[in-house]
């Protein structure tokens, strides 16, 4: 009966582990999908992430186009703007000292978890508590992301809650008409 006992609270314990949010790791040569909605057209993009010389850099495949976004260091940790750039420009962009793109900075994140909110592109989003906000959910898992809203229109942004890489997972309602919502993350 002591068995039985072990085993049942042994399976509710896994089946609690197996149910909490999932946090995937993001490394180098992982392989980001999404679909975007770009003005009324649907389109894939992936995104390959790598780390080269304490650069963030993004190889971007969309529609035949290919390139890379470069996001400097500082810009990664400490950056308030966001690049909506598609990648369709040069073959090689290395963003401002203060941009960043698909992800927040390292510092915005931080603002977010201390004080609720965080500022960027002269925007303040602020943390959404609301429980009934439906989860972001890749391959059948709930991944853990920080929902947020701006406070000057309705844009709502997903952010992987990662301190070390705060992904945008999610980017709904933008009035720039750049939507998009990540797929599927390969060799996490």
């Amino acid at each position: 009966m002591k068995n039985r006992i072990i085993a049942i609270i042994f399976c509710a314990v896994c089946q609690i582990g197996l149910s909490q949010n999932n946090m995937p790791s993001i490394k180098d040569d992982t392989t980001l999908n999404y679909i975007c909605k770009l003005h009324g057209q649907t389109r894939t993009l992936t995104l390959t992430k790598q780390v080269i010389s304490d650069t963030l850099v993004f190889h971007l495949d969309t529609r035949g186009v290919k390139s890379s976004i470069k996001i400097m260091p500082e810009a990664f940790k400490s950056g308030k703007e966001l690049s909506f750039n598609q990648g369709e420009y040069a073959p090689v962009l290395v963003l401002k000292p203060t941009e960043t793109f698909f992800v927040i900075s390292k510092s915005a994140y931080q603002d977010l978890l201390k004080n609720h909110e965080f500022i960027y592109n002269e925007t303040t989003y602020v943390l959404d508590k609301n429980e009934e906000t439906k989860p972001m959910i890749i391959d059948g898992m709930a991944l853990s992301t920080l929902h947020v809203v701006a406070q000057i229109d309705n844009t709502e942004l997903w952010i992987l809650q990662n301190p070390e890489f705060p992904l945008l997972c999610k980017v709904d309602k933008n009035p720039l008409g750049i939507n998009f919502t990540l797929t599927e993350i390969v060799g996490r």
